[in-house]
């Protein structure tokens, strides 16, 4: 018998927002790399959500609903074109194509998916509480 239902709803939100502070970090990291395996400059990555029915144990097996990572997909909008004929992936005319992450949008992403993390694991704390507070009455 599950005591704290709440458990399996939340564990999909953590890990869809540990999954968003991965790519995140990811983005930031490479910020300002103009070559990758694949050719060409990094491309931001995005993560997106979908939502899950969680089956519970017991109380008729009523459906809960959670989050998920729905997909990890690049953003294909143009990096800015940097003039510096220096640089090694300089095209003949001196342009260099820098990556399409904007450092303000993933500090913003970055605060966003921490303060989610941290409210989910509130719920965490509260939910276990509870659970003990529960067993306690039965002393």
């Amino acid at each position: 018998m599950n005591l704290i239902a709440g458990i399996d709803v939340t564990a999909g939100a953590l890990n869809a927002q540990k999954t968003r502070l991965d790519i995140v970090a990811q983005n930031i990291a490479n910020a300002q790399t103009t070559r990758t395996p694949e050719g060409g400059p990094y491309q931001r990555q995005v993560v997106s959500f979908e939502s899950e029915l969680v089956q519970r144990e017991g109380a008729g097996g009523t459906p809960m609903q959670t989050v998920k990572v729905g997909g990890i997909t690049a953003d294909r909008t143009p990096g800015q074109q940097v003039y510096n004929p220096q640089h090694p992936d300089a095209g003949p005319d001196g342009l260099v194509t820098m990556p399409n992450v904007n450092l303000a949008y993933e500090m913003v992403d970055l605060i966003t998916a921490s303060r989610a993390y941290e409210a989910n694991l509130s719920v965490v704390k509260n939910a276990r509480q509870m659970a003990m507070k529960t067993l306690d009455i039965g002393k």
